[in-house]
């Protein structure tokens, strides 16, 4: 039996998510837009509730594509509040109008989302050697600057807990506890 991450506990979907995608880095635009908007709008809630909507999302935002979500109309997003396999939570669907758009703004800037993001850690995953859950931080200083350089870009839902919890997501930094078996492996996919 591997030892995990105590977050993960024993739900199959949740130790899917923690074997398979926390921690390994992610380059491609498409899937940090993807995480960026599941980060938004698991705020305030359990992320394994964003887990189990996560197929309703992919169907009613297009596949996170942000061209065609930057495009949405009131109405579109007013059909989309009112679909159960998505959190309906007014600020939260029409932000991923807004972070769609902020996000095509970057991209346009740097050549690619990834780029920009990626920048803010000189392109390699922070490796941390957390001993146990309590240790791992909810912000840091960098989540911090990352924030308010998003927030400044027009992204919202982007607070520093949110960031920290993308940087984690998109293997930006390795949060992984040393005793887990995802640790090294993360680690050696920098």
């Amino acid at each position: 039996m591997e030892n995990r991450c105590d977050w993960c506990g024993s739900d199959p979907l949740y130790v899917d998510y923690h074997d398979n995608e926390w921690g390994v880095p992610v380059r491609d635009d498409l899937k940090l837009f993807e995480f960026l908007l599941l980060e938004g709008a698991q705020a305030g809630l359990a992320w394994i509730t964003i887990l189990r909507k996560r197929q309703g999302y992919r169907a009613l935002f297009d596949a996170f594509d942000p061209e065609k979500i930057a495009r949405y109309q009131d109405r579109k997003l007013e059909r989309l509040l009112q679909d159960a396999r998505i959190v309906r939570n007014r600020r939260k669907v029409y932000g991923a109008r807004t972070n769609a758009r902020a996000f095509l703004a970057v991209r346009d800037e740097f050549g690619s989302f990834s780029d920009y993001i990626w920048g803010f850690v000189d392109g390699r995953p922070i490796q941390n050697h957390w001993r146990s859950m309590k240790d791992i931080p909810a912000t840091t200083p960098l989540s911090d600057t990352i924030s308010r350089d998003l927030k400044r870009r027009g992204f919202t839902f982007v607070g520093s807990t949110i960031v920290y919890a993308h940087m984690q997501a998109t293997g930006m930094v390795n949060d992984h506890v040393t005793g887990c078996f995802r640790h090294r492996q993360c680690q050696a996919l920098a």
